[in-house]
């Protein structure tokens, strides 16, 4: 078996090492800045006192011929080397050095008198005392007072400062904790709100409940079903009587007696058919209140996430009514409800509903014995009638979803194959016309396709290197964007030939997207790891800068036009806000930490693959994982020592319903559900 390929690695950015252009600055030498320093202190003495070498302080003075003072060693090594005066030129062997005692001596009793000038009373008294001073002991007490008195006043102050700063930690923790406090009561006053308003609102619905059980056996009431029997039988035996005048008598009596005879029969039947029903209804509320418990346990499970969402929402929507909004249904909407509340409620719905991912169909297009199967892309058209692949096989194959559904085969072949030169890496369909597609390859090719012909519209070939990206615009179907290993993201229109927009950038450029409210915006993924959010509009610089993953950004997907998702080789989502330039959440439990592994969205829910060949599904107010799926070997007789090689390789959902389509490096595409 051939060794399983790793599919393509995501670029990592690669630091440019700049040569430098001056040596390493040395450290000072602890002589020199002690001589420094003296220079300093005796800056109003004559600069006859300075070495004219080194411009330090005369140290052994020696005397030349000529008249000038040098320190020794100065001279010394001047004259291993040339036969002159440094001052004046004259010549100058060792032979004409001599000793200056007078320049030493004058220079010892300066700089005791800088010292003694710069020292502190402590340390005069000290040397005073070790050069024989005479002190009475009068004086010596007089002294020790002094020092006790002066030692008792600075352990006062000491102590004084430490109570002070004692006493400042002891404010600022109470105001923090003030704080916390009424942080705390605040949210409690919320959740009492919250708790009377569901608790009125669950006393309705029982109500409500109520009145249904109470119609319900109305119906299956045998008194007023026989009423209504009767009137009708008594209507068609009058109209019987009345049709045939000359049958009169006990034949008729006996025909009316024994219909009503059937009709009670009928009666008491329908009863026992209400009865079964009621019963079946016990059994259905029954397996709700199973379900009911499941659901409490997903909630238990992730109990301190839920609380954090529910605290944020109702802090931030405290004082707003909840209006009803008819395109989340979601939310049973009630009068009293906070906004905040009901956005919860929504998210909580949401998140217990599904606990599990559901295998309902499974499409095997490669070899498991051959590495180029890995699926790079897969994409639904615009109607979600289609979906398309693509990958290492220079291939683009569509299929359509509901025969991959409905029909048990495993093998299912495309109803549209189009092939390329050179591997794929992205798929984008256009919004607008069903029939077209765009790819990226590693050639850097961006191709424009009609589906319908199976022939390319359109080839850019700008680009230097490989083409990680493509993707169309949601409202302009003309307009597509790219990015490249090349750091250059381009703009096109299917109407010209060329790119229409270019953005130089300093990094591999991994992934583009459209946002999906306005052609003038583009979400960049590069592998600096940072986010750019443009303005096409104006391109010189961008509108914000996303920081906060650790390695290349892999994928950028738009949950909405404020929403934005990215996927990081650092094995982390995030969520972003590109309104407010705000990160919103941080997702981890997948491992993704050098492939490519896919990234969808939809208004609810993110989904990623994972290089433990498992399918990854996160709630986007949640930041640990729903439920995750994972890929089996299609050998069972090789549970093979490969299958660690395996990831998963590209998703995606089916608009915002629970269904998403997923592929691995093996080739291998599963349809996948959401269930409870």
């Amino acid at each position: 078996m051939e060794e399983v390929s790793t599919g393509p690695l995501v670029p990592a950015m690669k630091p440019d090492v700049k040569p430098s252009s001056t040596a390493p600055t040395p450290e000072p030498d602890s002589s020199a800045a002690a001589a420094y320093t003296s220079v300093a202190g005796i800056s109003e003495l004559d600069k006859d006192m300075l070495c004219p070498i080194c411009m330090q302080i005369i140290k052994d003075a020696f005397l030349t011929a000529c008249g000038h003072s040098f320190c020794y060693m100065c001279i010394i090594t001047h004259l291993r080397n040339k036969s002159d005066c440094p001052c004046c030129g004259h010549y100058l062997t060792n032979n004409q050095l001599y000793p200056n005692f007078l320049l030493d001596k004058l220079l010892k009793k300066t700089s005791a008198h800088q010292i003694s000038k710069t020292a502190s009373p402590l340390e005069n008294f000290r040397q005073a005392l070790q050069q024989g001073c005479e002190v009475s002991i009068k004086e010596l007490d007089n002294l020790m007072s002094l020092l006790a008195e002066k030692k008792r006043k600075m352990e006062q102050e000491e102590a004084e400062r430490n109570m002070q700063i004692l006493l400042d930690f002891l404010h600022c923790l109470r105001k923090q904790k003030v704080d916390e406090l009424n942080e705390v009561q605040t949210d409690l006053h919320y959740i009492k709100e919250d708790v009377n308003a569901v608790e009125r609102h669950r006393i309705e619905l029982y109500r409500a409940r109520d009145r249904y059980s109470v119609k319900l056996r109305m119906l299956g009431d045998d008194s007023s079903t026989r009423k209504s029997w009767l009137s009708s039988v008594e209507k068609n035996s009058s109209g019987i009587i009345t049709g045939y005048p000359n049958a009169r008598g006990g034949m008729s009596a006996g025909n009316l007696e024994n219909k009503k005879v059937d009709g009670k029969a009928q009666v008491s039947s329908h009863g026992h058919q209400r009865k079964d029903s009621l019963s079946g209804s016990d059994s259905q509320c029954f397996n709700q209140s199973g379900l009911s418990v499941v659901r409490k346990k997903r909630v238990h499970a992730q109990f301190n996430d839920l609380q954090e969402c529910y605290l944020q929402k109702r802090r931030q929507l405290a004082n707003q009514p909840h209006f009803k909004q008819e395109s989340n249904k979601s939310i049973i909407h009630r009068e009293g409800y906070n906004a905040g509340l009901a956005d919860f409620q929504s998210v909580l719905t949401t998140f217990t509903r599904y606990s599990r991912l559901r295998v309902i169909a499974e499409l095997r297009q490669g070899d498991i014995f051959h590495s180029a199967n890995i699926v790079s892309s897969i994409e639904f058209d615009r109607d979600d009638q289609l979906f398309a692949t693509a990958g290492v096989s220079r291939r683009i194959k569509v299929f359509d979803f509901s025969a991959v559904v409905n029909e048990p085969q495993d093998v299912h072949f495309p109803v549209v194959e189009m092939s390329t030169r050179s591997k794929l890496s992205c798929l984008s369909w256009n919004k607008f016309s069903k029939n077209r597609i765009a790819s990226s390859d590693y050639e850097g090719i961006v191709t424009v396709w009609d589906v319908t012909t199976q022939q390319s519209v359109m080839e850019y070939e700008e680009h230097e290197k490989r083409a990680w990206s493509v993707d169309f615009s949601r409202t302009e179907p003309s307009m597509l964007v790219s990015g490249s290993d090349d750091c250059k993201v381009k703009v096109w229109c299917t109407k010209q030939e060329a790119s229409v927009l270019n953005i130089d950038m300093k990094a591999n450029i991994c992934c583009v997207k459209y946002n999906p409210g306005s052609s003038n915006y583009i979400a960049v993924g590069s592998a600096d790891h940072h986010i750019h959010y443009y303005d096409l509009r104006n391109i010189s610089q961008p509108l914000h800068v996303f920081t906060g993953h650790k390695k290349a950004v892999s994928y950028v997907k738009f949950l909405s036009n404020d929403e934005l998702a990215s996927a990081s080789t650092d094995s982390t989502l995030r969520l972003w806000n590109v309104k407010d330039n705000l990160p919103v959440r941080t997702f981890r439990g997948h491992t993704n930490e050098k492939n490519f592994v896919g990234l969808t969205v939809n208004s609810e829910y993110i989904a990623c693959g994972s290089e433990t060949n498992e399918v990854y599904v996160y709630h986007k107010e949640i930041s640990k994982p729903v439920t995750c799926h994972r890929f089996g070997s299609p050998d069972m007789d090789d549970i093979d020592e490969d299958a660690g090689s395996y990831f998963i390789s590209a998703v995606c959902w089916k608009s915002d319903s629970p269904t998403m389509l997923t592929a691995n490096s093996q080739g291998t595409i599963k349809v996948l559900i959401l269930a409870a």
